[in-house]
């Protein structure tokens, strides 16, 4: 692959993964209220444990923050590929979660961590082969 090649579908991942870290904070975020959300939230039918959930997508918003504080400071985004695929098991264990706890989960839930976690992944890949072959 030529090094246009690879610097166009570098910047196309890289927009991606920024576009798909956003996605991810404002969407985790934005859980805390009906209004704004792009998750339903059956409060009314499950009451507490769908607080929990909206707890636990608060908590995944600020790991994020975190973790991309970190690899911005350390310059490593490699990183993201665990992350990616950890975003990926959430779709499992939202899963679990809503059987468990006899309640349904939002069917938008595997669509947002798919398209987080496959992000994540792919720019995370992208930073790794292109430290390998210094491009």
């Amino acid at each position: 692959m030529n090094g246009m090649a690879f610097k166009s579908i570098k910047f196309l991942l890289e927009v991606n993964f920024y576009i798909s870290v956003f996605v991810l904070i404002a969407g985790c975020l934005f859980s805390v209220s009906d209004r704004y959300s792009i998750f339903e939230f059956n409060e009314d039918l499950y009451g507490a444990l769908d607080n929990n959930l909206r707890i636990i997508m608060i908590y995944l918003a600020m790991t994020e923050m975190v973790i991309l504080i970190y690899c911005y400071f350390r310059q490593n985004f490699q990183v993201m590929i665990p992350v990616g695929f950890f975003l990926i098991m959430m779709i499992a264990s939202m899963r679990v979660y809503g059987e468990i706890n006899d309640i349904g989960i939002d069917e938008t839930f595997p669509l947002f961590f798919l398209y987080t976690g496959l992000s994540h992944i792919l720019y995370g890949v992208m930073i790794r082969i292109e430290k390998k072959w210094r491009l």
